[in-house]
């Protein structure tokens, strides 16, 4: 058994009502269920979304020293941006998943480059909510 957190960054908590073309017309919420109901047998699958890195840093910190097996981490944009993230993730005790919505790689070139993807065990991309199943797979 496992207990592994999602942890989504700014805008998905939008999921569903942001950008269905790219996105997907499915809230988080939703698809939580769906996930959780297949990997019944999991512990645990905590879900926490933040619009604040200091936020996402302090969950992270607050997990990722024991308290769960594995973190799967949609960052939205901090993705881009943020060595704190990255810096925070080589601290943990615990492996961290990378993910995507969509394909990074097939939208503006400023998504092209992960400031966190160093320092993760990997990442899918470009899957839709999937790419979380995806994610939980890898980890269990």
């Amino acid at each position: 058994m496992k207990k592994i957190l999602i942890l989504n960054g700014p805008n998905l908590n939008l999921l569903g009502r942001r950008e269905p073309n790219i996105y997907g017309g499915q809230s988080f919420e939703q698809f939580l269920q769906q996930l959780r109901n297949r990997y019944a047998d999991v512990a645990e699958i905590d879900y926490f979304q933040s619009n604040c890195e200091g936020t996402l840093i302090d969950k992270m910190q607050e997990v990722g020293l024991g308290a769960v097996d594995a973190i799967v981490l949609n960052a939205g944009a901090y993705t881009h941006t943020s060595i704190a993230l990255a810096d925070c993730i080589r601290a943990l005790a615990v492996p961290v998943v990378e993910v995507h919505i969509s394909n990074v790689y097939a939208r503006e070139e400023f998504r092209h480059r992960s400031m966190i993807a160093a320092a993760c065990r990997g990442t899918v991309c470009g899957f839709g909510l999937e790419s979380y199943r995806l994610a939980v797979e890898a980890v269990v």
